[in-house]
């Protein structure tokens, strides 16, 4: 018997009564796109204050120092890792099913005013140096209003190593900084009550505004998204799961969820404190947890490197371009960088996608409006794809650094064995 007391139970049905809405009543569905978007700034609104009382608490009660430093670097060099091979099999997947071959898009009959004006005249990326230095807020408050993660990120680790080197007077503080936090977190959970809304809103206006239509119309590249997706998730993080001692289908049904949640808002930001929260109930200690999974959230987009690849090829072969193998390594090297710092924003994929073209200018960039009608069902895929990529990035850290609780991470899965 269903139980309409989960959420995950009420998110589903809010997306199916969208996609009924948008079928029935499309002119009605579209207009209800406030509601998920207004869902997304709510949670979004959170988002800043939960990564900076998390990771400051952590830090500040964290005694070697040298362990944050160490937890950090292996993040690191996972996500440039991982992301990589994400970017790979999206340029396999393009290669193997050339979803775009044959489709000859009439250049003449595309025009750049129906882009977006943050894509007309994309801007090219700029150097590690320039993207370092915008992690470095303009002001103390400035981080939290702009909503950059690692400016907020690099300000509670400032603050959390003061607390250490404070003694008693940091202790004191560090203990405030848990019991506000914790008012934070009950704030999310009121919110999250209101997910169902804001999924059924995200549906509704999706199926309403571009019809199920859209669903077969470029069919084939968005199935091979989702199949790009799905060999990345069940091989690549599939086998990280499986070194790091859990299975994977297990803890896809523990965020069961977050990942309905996703689906309907494309949004991982819409999750994010309830994931915080719940990746220290499975045995990840509290800085890792604060530390990993923010940073993951800007620099490790699974799903958002799959797409760039394999949607850069697919306008490649669409418009009859063709590309040497060496406009490809480009085009990989090139989306390495677009693809971070994006956070999990809906409708941040078509920005992300002008600005790797813009390296290979031989693709024409009039050819990103055939995608802009099925931009959110991509997304959907992508945003999927990253949510859990960073979950099972951050239990691997967490692994890594022996900061992992076997017994409980098991406990929380229900039991299952280790693979």
């Amino acid at each position: 018997m269903i139980n309409l007391r989960k959420l995950h139970v009420q998110v589903a049905v809010g997306m199916l009564a969208g996609v009924l809405l948008g079928l029935l009543l499309p002119e009605t569905a579209a207009a209800l796109k406030p509601l998920g978007d207004g869902f997304i700034r709510l949670i979004r609104m959170i988002i800043a204050p939960i990564v900076f009382f998390t990771v400051a608490r952590g830090v500040s009660q964290t005694a070697d120092l040298k362990y944050l430093g160490r937890a950090g670097a292996k993040a690191l060099l996972y996500f440039e890792v991982v992301s990589l091979l994400a970017l790979l099999v999206g340029l396999l997947v393009a290669h193997i099913v050339r979803p775009g071959a044959g489709m000859h898009i009439d250049l003449a009959t595309l025009d750049r005013s129906s882009l977006p004006a943050s894509m007309r005249q994309p801007a090219v990326t700029g150097s590690w140096t320039d993207q370092i230095l915008n992690i470095i807020p303009e002001s103390f408050l400035s981080a939290f209003v702009s909503g950059n993660l690692l400016s907020v990120l690099l300000i509670a680790l400032l603050f959390g190593l003061a607390c250490t080197r404070m003694g008693e007077v940091g202790q004191r503080v560090s203990a405030m900084l848990d019991d506000v936090s914790n008012v934070f977190f009950s704030i999310v959970h009121l919110i999250v009550k209101l997910a169902p809304i804001g999924a059924f809103g995200g549906m509704a206006y999706t199926v309403g505004k571009y019809g199920i239509g859209t669903l077969w119309r470029l069919g084939l590249l968005t199935l091979s998204l989702y199949f790009a997706c799905a060999l990345f998730i069940a091989v690549v993080l599939g086998l990280i799961a499986r070194w790091s001692g859990y299975s994977l289908w297990a803890l896809i049904g523990y965020l069961r969820d977050e990942v309905l949640i996703v689906a309907g808002t494309s949004s991982t930001e819409a999750v994010m404190p309830q994931l915080l929260e719940k990746l220290q109930l499975l045995g990840a200690s509290r800085p890792v947890v604060g530390l990993v999974l923010p940073a993951g959230y800007s620099l490790n987009l699974d799903g958002s490197c799959i797409y760039l690849t394999l949607a850069a090829l697919f306008l490649a072969q669409a418009t009859g371009t063709d590309l040497s193998l060496g406009q490809e390594a480009l085009l990989l090297g090139v989306a390495t960088v677009t693809s971070k710092g994006t956070g999990g924003v809906a409708g941040i994929g078509l920005v992300m996608l002008a600005g790797t073209m813009a390296a290979v200018p031989v693709i024409p960039l009039e050819a990103l409006a055939v995608l802009i009608g099925i931009d959110r069902l991509l997304s959907i895929g992508r945003a999927v794809t990253s949510l859990i990529g960073n979950a099972v990035a951050t239990l691997a850290i967490a692994r890594w650094e022996r900061a992992l609780d076997r017994n409980q991470l098991l406990a929380e899965l229900g039991g299952r064995k280790a693979r």
